[in-house]
């Protein structure tokens, strides 16, 4: 979501000028008053005047947004975040040509039922990659399709994200985009231009 403003908050008996963010999973507050309230635990949300109100716990929270921001606020908190699936493109009846192990509860669920064992049925492909060979065979099989090169993230990680965009812009990929696929994995689109090879240098 992304969103950020500078207001007057009320938070139970507290009274405080405030940053007020609003992420995905969480709206926090920081400055004279520091909350952290999960999105999917407020209760009673409404817009009061210019005033964004609801209830988190035994908390009554009132955010002093001004009316147009309260409405698209209140908006963007009722409005469930999009599935793995539609973010990966995969919620509109296409298929994908799935490689490697899907070895994450979230990935498996995102793919389940949208699998294709036939390149010219898939609309995309979708490789979980944990070496350099890994990838370069999904670069190779991919063609002109988009590929989603599926990965781990966090410290330690042997072949992550640096790796990745490193090999595939070398052989003329363009990543188009990116998300959170779950706790430890994460996934990059990559496009193969008009013209360029299938093969790694």
């Amino acid at each position: 979501m992304g969103r950020e403003a500078r207001v007057r908050a009320q938070v139970g008996d507290d009274t405080g000028d405030v940053k007020a963010v609003l992420e995905a999973r969480e709206l926090i507050l920081r400055g004279e008053i520091r909350r952290r309230f999960a999105v999917v635990a407020i209760e009673k949300l409404r817009v009061d005047g210019e005033t964004l109100q609801f209830c988190h716990g035994n908390e009554m929270v009132v955010l002093h947004l001004g009316e147009r921001a309260a409405l698209s606020w209140a908006k963007a908190i009722s409005t469930p975040p999009p599935t793995l699936r539609a973010k990966l493109g995969l919620d509109r009846g296409v298929r994908a040509l799935v490689i490697g192990a899907c070895d994450d509860p979230a990935l498996a669920e995102a793919l389940d039922g949208v699998q294709t064992t036939r390149i010219e049925e898939a609309a995309m492909v979708v490789a979980r990659v944990s070496s350099p060979d890994d990838l370069e065979a999904a670069w190779s099989l991919c063609g002109s399709l988009p590929l989603w090169v599926v990965y781990p993230k966090g410290r330690g990680v042997v072949f992550g994200e640096a790796a990745v965009r490193e090999m595939l812009r070398q052989a003329g990929g363009r990543d188009t985009k990116s998300c959170a696929v779950s706790e430890r994995l994460t996934a990059t689109r990559f496009q193969r231009p008009v013209g360029a090879g299938d093969r790694m240098t």
